[in-house]
């Protein structure tokens, strides 16, 4: 509990979740692989001139460690500036849902 209390949940979204939820570092290790994988799929795809993006949100969902939710993971690694551009666009696709 100690620990929870001296990371910032403000600045350091992501780590909290990961401390919350007791992820091992090797998850969070497959959760980056993960993530990059994502971002070279929609770099690709918005490279052909894809607009939806709607079937990598499906896959990081799908691929996503039980232990952590959806929503709150996609908006925990945005507010920490991790994988950026792919979790803006998550995002975007779960405020219209």
């Amino acid at each position: 509990m100690l620990l929870l209390e001296m990371v910032n949940p403000e600045k350091y979204p992501f780590n909290m979740l990961i401390i919350r939820e007791c992820i091992s570092k090797q998850e969070v290790q497959e959760l980056h692989k993960l993530c990059e994988r994502l971002t070279e799929m929609y770099e690709e795809q918005k490279a052909q001139g894809l607009v939806i993006f709607t079937e990598l949100l499906t896959l990081f969902a799908g691929q996503l460690n039980y232990k952590l939710d959806v929503v709150e993971t996609v908006q925990a690694l945005y507010r920490q500036n991790l994988h950026k551009a792919l979790m803006k666009t998550f995002l975007d696709i779960i405020k219209k849902q």
